[in-house]
């Protein structure tokens, strides 16, 4: 099977590359400087060059804040884009496998969010998010949408990362502990993604699935997790979402509900704290 990874910088795609050896698969790794997802002429003639089977599109504009600012930018990338990569699977008979996110709901249904639950996203990268599904909803003949929420990993720039840092430059440390949620390990998402390939790669239509770690926490939670499990004192205070302020508006509560995809796959879902140690013993490694 020949797999086309876009965005493969970030910390998805590097968590796909750590993967490939256990898995029979040709896959060619792009980012923007091989491969501008923003460029349908580029797009049309990679694709006439390189036929593949499933394009898995990690590409996004992810900087929550930044996109308040930067709204035509994050619409390109993240609605618009998608949008050329659904035509282009149409147009040379591939599977696109999409990344989309939790922050596609307003965060005001105390319920694990089914896939059927309305978006209504409250900030501008939700809302890009949610054009890019609808795109690919227009416009591919065979697709996979998988919402996740919270992403993590050893790699690049995300909470756990953050709060390692911040342990080493602060003595005390302030957490939102009201907005709820779940950790997802991008190590386990790309295992994820690789395993099903060959059961969605002939598929018509477009399906939509949720995945996230197992269990619920805060933002609070998840920082005194990191800190006990690297062995880290610091003090970690639980403030209000009132007392941060940020540019975009965060959902309170955007918990997943991951029925659908269990069943559909047979899968088992990794707890998140036990995922975190995972994670973080694959830290201590690289040091």
């Amino acid at each position: 099977m020949r797999i086309l990874v876009t965005g493969s910088k970030g910390q998805l795609g590097k968590s796909i590359q750590a993967l490939e050896k256990h898995y029979d698969y040709h896959i060619i790794y792009t980012d923007v400087e091989e491969l501008d997802i923003c460029d349908p002429a580029a797009l049309d003639s990679f694709f006439e060059k390189n036929p593949v089977d499933v394009l898995l599109n990690c590409a996004a504009f992810t900087h929550v804040d930044l996109a308040q600012k930067e709204r035509e930018t994050a619409f390109l990338i993240n609605g618009t884009a998608v949008g050329y990569l659904a035509r282009m699977s149409a147009k040379y008979g591939f599977h696109l496998l999409h990344i989309s996110t939790d922050y596609v709901f307003n965060g005001k249904n105390y319920r694990p969010l089914t896939e059927d639950y309305k978006p209504t996203p409250v900030n501008v990268y939700g809302k890009s998010k949610l054009a890019g599904e609808e795109a690919i909803a227009k416009h591919a003949t065979g697709a996979t949408i998988i919402r996740t929420s919270w992403l993590y990993s050893e790699y690049g720039n995300n909470f756990l990362n953050t709060m390692l840092r911040l342990a080493r430059e602060k003595e005390q440390i302030k957490v939102v502990f009201d907005q709820i949620g779940t950790p997802t390990y991008a190590g386990d998402l790309a295992a994820m993604i690789l395993d099903i390939l060959p059961q969605i790669v002939d598929n018509q239509g477009v399906q939509l699935f949720h995945y996230s770690g197992e269990g619920v926490i805060s933002w609070y939670d998840f920082a005194k997790a990191i800190f006990e499990i690297a062995g880290i004192e610091v003090e970690v205070l639980p403030i209000e979402s009132s007392e941060y302020l940020l540019p975009a508006a965060r959902p309170f509560f955007s918990v997943l509900n991951k029925a659908k995809i269990k069943k559909y796959f047979q899968m088992k879902i990794p707890y998140w704290r036990d995922s975190l140690k995972t994670c973080i013993r694959k830290l201590d490694k690289m040091k």
